[in-house]
């Protein structure tokens, strides 16, 4: 059966990959991301999710669209080490990295329960098990898998099941960006058919010991 997936952050890496993924098992796919994409395999609406304004349209979207699926991608680093860490950037990481992810599930939500099917995938990382210079970053993808948990109990007699992928380094813009030349080249993993089965689970699964090292780089 064809489903409808909206993808936060989904104009590269993870989120693009998986946008492709899905359209290639001819899934229907709305992204959301800062810029324009050539070829995009669906429907890209250009949102700034760090604006409060930008949220609004997107809790309209989601609900508008009728979406079966959401996947909460879009995410914000700001490394630093700490003693320079101000509170205006802890607020910038969580607010970037929990609010579209809050506002996109509500607003998908109401359908899914309608509909008695849903699937909700939160893109984590391994930071949260601790990370050099990520306090920020650590810390909000920390409280999206405390979405997951909460969630997925709250939805466990739904049909919507809510799972967290808790991905290790990998390449990809931003990890270049914060790491340098000695991000190039490091192996990553598979997590586009990661995410292509949490969104066909029967059943949740939350984030467990077996599932983290399961998720770790090769």
């Amino acid at each position: 059966m064809k489903r409808r997936f909206l993808i936060t952050g989904a104009s590269k890496g993870i989120g693009l990959a998986l946008a492709n993924r899905l359209s290639a098992k001819d899934d229907e796919v709305i992204g959301i991301a800062r810029h324009a994409v050539d070829d995009f395999p669906g429907t890209l609406h250009l949102l700034d999710l760090g604006n409060r304004d930008a949220l609004e349209r997107l809790g309209n979207i989601a609900r508008d669209s009728d979406v079966d699926g959401i996947v909460n991608n879009v995410g914000l680093v700001r490394a630093a080490p700490l003693g320079t860490i101000s509170v205006d950037t802890l607020d910038e990481v969580l607010r970037v990295n929990l609010h579209p992810a809050l506002v996109a599930t509500q607003g998908a939500l109401g359908g899914m329960m309608a509909r008695g099917w849903g699937r909700i995938v939160n893109i984590s990382s391994l930071t949260v098990l601790g990370s050099v210079e990520r306090t920020s970053y650590a810390a909000a993808k920390a409280g999206l898998e405390s979405f997951t948990r909460g969630w997925a109990l709250e939805l466990a007699q739904s049909g919507i099941t809510v799972n967290a992928v808790a991905p290790g380094r990998r390449r990809r813009n931003c990890f270049e960006q914060t790491m340098g030349p000695a991000a190039r080249g490091r192996p990553g993993i598979s997590l586009v058919s990661r995410c292509a089965v949490s969104a066909g689970q029967r059943r949740s699964l939350l984030r467990s010991p077996s599932c983290s090292r399961m998720m770790r780089p090769s």
